[in-house]
C-alpha cells in the first residue's frame, strides 16, 4: 500500500517548525544581553543536532542487528525502521553544521570545547591548562575532524547501502542480496561497537575536558537504542491506525514494545553502574563530574532517571501493556522527553553550568527540530512500499505469533 503524507502531518510538522523557530526567536530576544549568550546556543545546536541524529544511527544500528541475526519477525516492520534511519543525511549534515560552528566560535566567545581553545596549550597564557595539554595528542582539531568524518562517512556508506540493496530485493527477489546484507549487517556493528564510543567521547564527554568514564560510550549508546526503539514503536502504531501497516499485528507490535521495555532496562543499569563505581571510588577527579550535576541539576538529573527508568518498569512490565498503544504512546513520549534531558544534561552541565536553564531558547529549538525530523522521516517513508515485496523472511513475518 503506497503511504502519502497526509495534510495533517504535514500541518503538524509545519506548526512544530514555525512555533518552535517562533519560541527560539522570543527566546534569542530576551536573552540576546546574556554574557552566556553564545554558549547557550551553540550547545542547545549541539543537543538537538546529536539527539535527533542518534536517533536516525540507532535505526541503523538495529536494522544492521536485525540483518546479522538473520531475523524473521522484523520484515513487516523493515521499511518503518528504514524510514527511521533515513534521517541519518539530514542528520550528519546538522551534525556536521553544529560542530563546524562551534570549532570556529571556540576561544574568544564560546565555551562549549574548552580544549579547542589554542590559549590552553600556550604555557605563557593565563588559560594554560596543564591537563587538556597532556591530552593534546588525541584532543586537537586536525585530529577530532579526522575521526569526525571517518565516523559520518561511514554511517552514510552503510546506510546508503543497505537501503540501495533493500530497493533493489523488492525489484529482483531472491537470497544473493539478503546474504550480502547478512555480510554487511556483521560488518557494521563491527565498526559500530568501536565508534559508538569513540564518537561520544569526541563529541559529548570532551566538553567536561578533565573528566572520563570508560562506561560513558556504552551509557549514550544505551540513552540511543532506548530513544530509537521507542520512537519506532510510536511510529509503527500512527501508521498502523492510519491503515498503512495491514500485516502488522499485535505481536510485531509486543516486540517492540520488548525492545523498548529492555533498553530501558539496559540505560538504568549503565546509568546506576556508572553511577555507583565513580562514587564508591569517590576519587576526586571523577566524581566533580556527578557532583556539579546534582549540586546543580539535582531534581532534572534524578527526575530523568525516574522518568526513564520508573515509568517504563512500572507501566510496561505486563504483556497486555506491551500489546497497548494508548500505553504505548502515553510511556514513550514520556520516555523521549526524558532521554532529551539526558542529552541537555550531559552537555549544559559542562558548557553552561550553573547558568543552564530550559527556557524559550530550549524548547523552540527542539521543537523546530522535532518538526524537522519528523517531516523527514514520514517522506522518506513514502519513496518505497511499506511492506517490502521480496524479503526472504516476509511471510514469517506476516505470520508471526506470540
Amino acid at each position: 500500500m503506497e503511504f502519502k503524507i497526509a495534510n495533517k502531518a504535514k500541518l503538524v510538522t509545519v506548526s512544530l517548525m514555525a512555533g518552535g523557530l517562533t519560541m527560539l526567536a522570543i527566546g534569542l530576544f530576551i536573552h540576546m544581553g546574556d554574557h552566556n549568550f553564545l554558549t547557550r546556543l551553540l550547545s542547545n545546536t549541539l543537543i538537538n543536532s546529536f539527539f535527533f541524529f542518534s536517533i536516525g544511527l540507532g535505526a541503523l544500528f538495529f536494522l544492521a542487528l536485525q540483518y546479522a541475526t538473520e531475523t524473521g519477525w522484523y520484515a513487516t516492520v523493515k521499511r518503518v525502521i528504514e524510514g527511521l534511519a533515513g534521517f541519518l543525511p539530514v542528520g550528519i549534515l546538522l551534525m556536521l553544521v553544529a560542530l563546524f560552528t562551534l570549532s570556529i566560535t571556540q576561544g574568544a566567545h564560546g565555551h562549549v570545547y574548552v580544549w579547542m581553545n589554542p590559549d590552553v596549550y600556550d604555557v605563557n597564557s593565563h588559560h594554560y591548562d596543564e591537563i587538556i595539554d597532556g591530552k593534546s595528542g588525541y584532543l586537537n582539531q586536525t585530529f577530532f575532524w579526522i575521526r569526525t568524518l571517518v565516523y559520518l562517512a561511514t554511517y552514510y556508506i552503510f546506510y546508503r547501502g543497505f537501503r540501495m540493496r533493500s530497493l533493489e530485493e523488492d525489484r529482483v527477489g531472491g537470497t544473493e542480496i539478503h546474504f550480502k546484507n547478512y555480510r554487511k549487517g556483521a560488518m557494521f556493528l563491527v565498526f559500530f561497537s568501536v565508534f559508538s564510543s569513540t564518537s561520544v567521547w569526541d563529541w559529548i564527554m570532551s566538553i567536561d575536558v578533565h573528566w572520563f568514564s570508560t562506561l560513558f560510550g556504552w551509557y549514550t549508546f544505551a540513552g540511543m537504542w532506548c530513544t530509537t526503539m521507542t520512537v519506532l514503536v510510536m511510529l509503527v502504531l500512527y501508521l498502523k491506525k492510519q491503515g498503512y501497516l495491514p500485516k502488522v499485528n499485535d505481536s510485531h507490535i509486543h516486540d517492540i514494545g520488548k525492545w523498548t521495555f529492555a533498553t530501558s532496562f539496559l540505560w538504568s543499569y549503565m546509568f546506576f553502574s556508572q553511577f555507583m563505581l565513580i562514587w564508591y571510588a569517590n576519587i576526586g577527579e571523577e566524581s566533580t563530574y556527578y557532583i556539579q550535576r546534582i549540586e546543580e541539576y539535582q531534581l532534572m538529573y534524578f527526575g530523568m532517571f525516574f522518568i526513564n527508568f520508573a515509568f517504563p518498569m512500572l507501566i510496561l512490565m505486563s504483556r497486555d501493556a506491551k500489546r497497548n498503544a494508548s500505553i504505548l504512546i502515553f510511556v514513550g513520549l514520556i520516555i523521549v522527553v526524558g532521554h532529551w534531558l539526558d542529552v541537555y544534561v550531559m552537555v549544559s552541565g559542562g558548557s553552561m553550568g550553573a547558568g543552564a536553564s530550559i527556557g524559550f531558547v530550549e524548547i523552540g529549538m527542539a521543537l523546530a527540530f522535532l518538526g524537522l525530523f519528523i517531516r523527514v522521516v514520514l517522506t522518506n517513508l513514502t519513496k518505497a512500499p511499506l511492506t517490502p515485496i521480496n524479503h526472504p523472511f516476509l511471510d514469517e513475518s506476516i505470520h508471526h505469533e506470540i
